[in-house]
């Protein structure tokens, strides 16, 4: 692995780890961007990775990410990233995840975890045995926030693909607005389920193909294959699957007037954020749509600490302001002629005193 200092994608970070557990297997990376506004928050992704380079790349950028993510909503978080490097075979085992909460639980608190791709409630229970710096764990009941972060952060995308629906086509409801989502996971269905409520048209697609068309079934929309899903015209496509899918050839592709998806860092390099302004295409930045699911674990981590339940419904409350903060980046790019992404980037970078 190369020195983390040295790659595109560090950004002054003020702590990158190595995590190496020997007995158990566990190879990890944490990495704090920046604790300017309190603890760096964010979650924890298990994934297989080609190379450690990528790996490292992951959470150099995710971490980054959090940091704009969590001062955009306005939460008194920093940013802060977790990956666990998976085998092929991807293989997740409770000794594994109990040496990953001793080292989280090293940090004193600088670091708070909770779910990403490829770990469970049940693996942050795991974790929470070993640390209390976790968020994201089961709860009883439906009025008190925690849980599976997924379903939060699809209701801020749904929240957010109105916004667009909205702002770029002057429609106040969905009837009738054609969807493209790519990715029908926790989050990608969740946006799917909630949009379909709302009468729009669906089109489906997931490296799970079954899993995409039984979703498509079940909300009477249609599934077409994962490698053809950027080209299917519509009225907003919306990527909830990996990131840096929106590269010169992922653009190209594309045959919409609305980005606005879940995914983290949809853009592969900062250029090609002006590239879908040359086109026309209004973008909703990832980290503002999609803080949903970080909001949640926020206020049941800052709830905990204090001793008392979260409410939910200052949960949701927080979400439904993704839509009026959109708006400021959307009216801000138009009056300004700079891109959405870099109108957001320099609201989040004065927010954590870059």
């Amino acid at each position: 692995m190369t020195a983390f200092w040295t790659e595109a994608d560090f950004d002054d970070h003020e702590h990158v780890q190595l995590v190496r557990d020997r007995k158990s297997g566990l190879t990890a990376i944490i990495a704090l961007h920046s604790t300017h506004l309190g603890p760096g928050a964010g979650g924890t992704r298990f994934w297989h990775y080609a190379e450690p380079k990528d790996a490292m790349r992951d959470a150099l950028r995710l971490s980054r990410g959090m940091s704009y993510k969590n001062a955009m909503a306005g939460l008194p978080m920093g940013g802060g990233k977790a990956v666990i490097l998976a085998d092929k075979k991807s293989i997740k085992t409770p000794e594994m995840l109990a040496a990953f909460g001793r080292a989280v639980d090293a940090l004193g608190g600088r670091y708070v975890t909770a779910e990403d791709v490829g770990i469970s409630e049940a693996d942050m229970v795991t974790v929470a045995k070993e640390t209390a710096y976790v968020s994201g764990l089961p709860v009883a009941d439906g009025e008190t926030a925690g849980g599976d972060p997924g379903p939060f952060t699809a209701m801020g995308i749904y929240h957010g693909i109105k916004a667009a629906v909205q702002h770029k086509l002057g429609k106040d409801d969905l009837r009738g607005v054609h969807v493209v989502i790519q990715g029908t996971g926790s989050v990608g269905g969740g946006v799917a389920r909630l949009l379909a409520r709302d009468g729009a048209k669906l089109t489906l697609a997931d490296v799970n193909e079954n899993r995409a068309v039984q979703l498509a079934r079940e909300l009477d929309g249609d599934a077409v294959a994962a490698d053809a899903i950027m080209s299917v015209g519509c009225d907003v496509f919306s990527p909830n699957a990996l990131g840096a899918i929106l590269d010169e050839e992922g653009i190209a592709r594309l045959d919409t007037p609305i980005v606005a998806g879940g995914a983290n860092n949809q853009l592969a390099r900062a250029q090609h954020g002006q590239l879908l302004a040359e086109r026309g295409i209004l973008y909703a930045p990832d980290y503002v749509i999609n803080a949903g699911g970080i909001i949640s674990v926020t206020l049941e981590y800052l709830c905990r600490q204090h001793g008392e339940p979260c409410d939910i419904n200052e949960v949701r409350k927080r979400i439904a302001q993704i839509p009026g903060r959109l708006m400021e980046i959307w009216r801000d790019s138009e009056k300004t002629g700079v891109s959405s992404d870099v109108v957001s980037d320099r609201m989040a970078q004065k927010l954590i005193g870059r």
